[in-house]
């Protein structure tokens, strides 16, 4: 399929899954079924590399193609593996995945793109000044944007709270593996949020990850001073965020400007 002037090919790998769909960038929308295959293990860089290919290969897609990495990515190389092999810390996403793929290709932190999904197509779309997107899931993802341009990389789900790494009191999986009750999480999550809006000081936040599927048992532990809203794209946000991206890199300037204040 050849590429046309608002579609791009999205990639969200994970821990236990890759999966891909083509996307209507002015939209934010799927214009297809999406396609899921497993994360092999142990997930050295190599063997992911190949699954990664055989998704993008599945939807025979010649535009922009976009992959989320769940870690850093710096100009196509990856510097952490939190999930995944440590062979993959140095690996070129360039060289492994780029250089075997037809269209021009992208590759972004799959938090941040989870954040361009929310700030160009959900709850933060047309917000100016800075949004901190939060996902409380496994860790905790987060993604800055100022004005719908992404801030790339900025790890902030592993800041120290208490001498130790955030995640590990404030993720959702810290509430099941520390057995705490609701109120217990929700005091630790706050703590983490007022520690991160005294960092950047943004004018929202906006908060998704597998726990926004039950917000009426945590979200009214929440009081930071910074207004709060639920994510919208939720399931697909890795998939759209990354084509989204690819899209950006290729697009005009005044496109571009547009795109990221409106989203349109």
């Amino acid at each position: 399929m050849s590429g046309s002037d608002s579609v791009a090919l999205g990639i969200d790998v994970g821990g236990t899954g890759i999966k891909g769909g083509l996307v209507d960038v002015k939209a934010g929308d799927l214009l297809s079924d999406r396609y899921r295959l497993d994360t092999p293990r142990p997930g050295t860089a190599e063997e992911v590399a190949e699954v990664i290919l055989a998704v993008i290969q599945h939807f025979d897609f010649a535009g922009p193609t976009g992959v989320a990495y769940p870690g850093v990515v710096l100009d196509g190389t990856v510097y952490t593996a939190a999930n995944l092999h440590p062979s993959w810390i140095g690996a070129s996403l360039t060289e492994l995945v780029g250089k075997h793929v037809s269209g021009p290709t992208t590759f972004l932190n799959d938090a941040d793109a989870a954040g361009l999904a929310e700030a160009h197509f959900g709850t933060a779309r047309g917000q100016q000044g800075v949004v901190v997107i939060v996902t409380f899931g496994t860790g905790i993802g987060v993604a800055m944007i100022n004005n719908g341009e992404l801030v790339a990389n900025s790890e902030l789900g592993h800041i120290e709270i208490d001498g130790a790494d955030a995640e590990d009191s404030a993720a959702a999986s810290a509430r099941e593996r520390n057995q705490q009750s609701w109120a217990d999480w929700g005091a630790a999550a706050n703590r983490y949020l007022e520690r991160l809006e005294n960092l950047v000081w943004p004018k929202l936040f906006v908060l998704g990850g597998g726990i926004s599927k039950n917000p009426e048992k945590w979200l009214h532990y929440l009081h930071p001073r910074t207004p709060i809203k639920l994510a919208e794209a939720i399931n697909n946000a890795g998939i759209i965020g990354a084509a989204d991206a690819a899209w950006m890199e290729q697009a005009e300037p005044a496109q571009l400007i547009t795109h990221r204040v409106t989203g349109d």
